[in-house]
């Protein structure tokens, strides 16, 4: 078959075909994960990302506003770096394809090209043999194939092809990849999304996967028979005024308890649809940035209540003045989220090894924290490419500590004074956290072979600064061999905090066991409460 143009059903069916394929699949781009540890992840991040840009499309009925929703849930849902990756091209492809009443081939590849251009353009050292690489070959394919074809089939199907050869040459250009025997997850990721996406096209049906609510896949039938509005205004207005920041408008509004909202115009005219149970709040913001004209507001539930006098009228503050600074932490287990808190964090996220939150997750966060600034602690790898992007989307001042363990974390802590500016609390705790030396103890989730270690599903593992350094059977003698490793004669404090399933009884006996010969350190141990991992282990 041929096809010369994608109208905004098709559109929409390419993109939904695409996240019910790598939803159908994510488990196999989990599996990639190099590390034996238990954080293979990659898959589920990017299903999750793709599922959020997908969620609002039934709605839309142009391709600028299929491509405005796509790109707004991508941002919003993105998780873990390849998540941040894909919405980055999300955002591109749309930007691409914005003022087009169809999708050619031509346009088609050409938004192709320019999410690629953005992607790069968003990560400060690009990575090759990673979700870039194999993006860009997609781009490039298509690009090429649309000079010799309008048949988008054909052009998907080059891209595709461009882009399998890019993936299968990933180990050679990453050996970690080589010696784990895998290939690039993410890029693994964004094929099976352009797989689906072609599937589609060709007549596969995905309606099964066509509804979605929530970022969770629902059946279809079950929506159809759902007859609670749970949004009851339809809200409606055009602002007018000079510079608006038609983007701003529609991240914070997205935000906002509601759903079916649109947000369109130019820097002069804003026009805002939304569904919500608070419209006055729609009206309120509009009044910070212009004039608000042909004001219209529906009850859908078609109760014809009066409107009460102080309806439209702005709440009053009721908070307490914000304080200058506040940090809000992700962490996964309660004992490690109550440590937090009592070290100062106003917001705990729960999350971490497989389970990133998404950028929204931080924005909600963010939100929450009554202070004029804000300072992120992402303690965890995966993690700080979202917070980055929180922070850009942010209405306030928002400063990242890269940190990528929760030892750093809870060490930078340390250091966090919620008088002073983030500016002045970023350095602070940054020095606080270069202070600090991690180590995990986990187990290893399938055999492999890593850095001349030969590893067999359920061996112990001891990590220092996320590296493999000791391999065993057991969680004493490699908790034994990590300390070893991380223990200088300048050490002073070694701190454990333990979880998956350790007892109290059972961490002190561990550590006591452990530490026979460090006599002369302050030790301390701590309920973490986290799964996967015995212990966290930080030495200062």
């Amino acid at each position: 078959m041929s096809l010369n143009e994608m109208n905004v059903d098709l559109l929409r069916d390419f993109l939904v075909g695409g996240c019910a394929f790598l939803c159908e699949n994510k488990e196999k781009v989990n599996a990639l994960n190099v590390f034996p540890v238990p954080d293979g992840d990659t898959g589920t991040n990017m299903s999750l990302t793709m599922t959020s840009a997908v969620k609002d499309l039934a709605s839309k009925n142009t391709v600028d506003n299929v491509m405005s929703a796509l790109s707004n849930g991508a941002l919003m849902g993105a998780r873990g770096n390849s998540g941040v990756i894909l919405s980055q091209i999300f955002r591109g492809f749309a930007g691409g394809l914005e003022g087009e009443n169809a999708v050619t081939a031509k346009s088609f590849s050409n938004a192709l090209q320019r999410g690629v251009d953005l992607a790069y353009k968003s990560v400060m050292k690009p990575v090759e043999g990673t979700i870039l690489t194999v993006s860009r070959a997609v781009a490039k394919g298509a690009v090429k194939a649309a000079e010799e074809s309008d048949d988008i089939i054909y052009v998907l199907e080059q891209a595709i092809e461009e882009g399998s050869v890019a993936l299968a040459n990933t180990p050679n250009q990453l050996p970690v990849l080589k010696e784990a025997g895998v290939v690039d997850a993410g890029g693994q990721g964004y094929l099976l999304i352009l797989h689906g996406g072609l599937k589609a096209l060709q007549g596969e049906d995905f309606s099964d996967f066509a509804v979605l609510s929530g970022g969770a896949m629902v059946n279809p039938a079950a929506k159809k028979e759902e007859k609670e509005i749970v949004y009851g205004y339809c809200t409606e207005v055009l602002i007018k005024g000079h510079k608006l920041p038609v983007d701003l408008i529609r991240t914070y509004l997205s935000r906002q308890d509601g759903d079916c909202l649109l947000v369109v115009g130019s820097e002069d005219l804003v026009k805002v649809h939304f569904h919500t149970n608070k419209p006055y709040k729609v009206l309120e913001y509009g009044l910070k940035y212009g004039t608000l004209h042909d004001i219209k507001i529906e009850n859908m539930r078609d109760q014809h209540s009066e409107l009460t006098d102080d309806f439209f009228k702005i709440e009053e503050e009721t908070k307490a003045p914000a304080v200058p600074c506040g940090v809000v932490a992700i962490a996964n287990g309660d004992g490690l989220g109550a440590l937090f808190t009592s070290l100062g964090a106003a917001e705990i996220i729960c999350g971490g090894q497989t389970m990133n939150p998404s950028a929204e997750d931080l924005l909600n966060a963010i939100d929450k924290v009554n202070a004029e600034e804000i300072v992120i602690l992402p303690n965890n790898s995966n993690i700080i490419l979202t917070a980055e992007q929180a922070k850009k989307m942010a209405k306030k001042p928002v400063h990242v500590l890269p940190t990528k363990f929760i030892t750093q974390g809870i060490g930078a802590m340390l250091g966090f004074n919620a008088e002073a500016s983030g500016k002045e609390n970023a350095a602070a705790m940054a020095e606080c956290m270069a202070e600090i030396k991690s180590g995990e103890v986990t187990f290893a989730v399938r055999d492999s072979s890593f850095e001349g270690k030969e590893i067999a599903a359920d061996d112990i593992l001891g990590l220092k600064e996320g590296k493999i350094v000791t391999v065993g059977q057991d969680v004493q003698a490699v908790l034994g061999d990590l300390l070893q490793d991380m223990v200088t004669e300048d050490s002073t404090l070694i701190s454990f905090y333990y979880g998956n399933g350790l007892t109290e009884e059972d961490a002190s006996s561990l550590v006591e066991s452990v530490t026979a010969d460090y006599g002369q350190m302050d030790i301390e141990v701590h309920c973490g409460g986290q799964p996967l991992y015995y212990f966290l282990v930080s030495v200062e």
